[in-house]
């Protein structure tokens, strides 16, 4: 499974993208607990094994919108209630 290999950065900016849709990398760090450093890490990670597109803002060109590849997670069978269970038992521990 593709997502073996993420660290639970990225699982937590997927679980938000697929919640919430299209976002900034700005507006996912408002949501979630994790440093800039890390949700840039997290973006390029998912949009590397293509379950995340990158699209162009055009409102604010610094600022690319991010959206989860619906095809692609309808196809691995990812499921987001296994994710939601890992990251809050991660959240509890840290």
């Amino acid at each position: 499974m593709a997502l073996s290999g993420l660290p639970i950065s990225a699982l937590i900016v997927l679980d938000k993208l697929a919640t919430k849709g299209p976002m900034t990398p700005k507006q996912i760090r408002s949501e979630v607990t994790l440093s800039p450093r890390s949700v840039s890490d997290a973006l390029r990670r998912l949009t590397d094994k293509q379950i995340c597109k990158r699209t162009p803002n055009l409102l604010d060109m610094r600022q690319p919108i991010y959206s989860p590849d619906t095809g692609t997670i309808r196809a691995m069978h990812i499921n987001f209630d296994h994710i939601r269970a890992m990251t809050a038992i991660y959240k509890k521990v840290v």
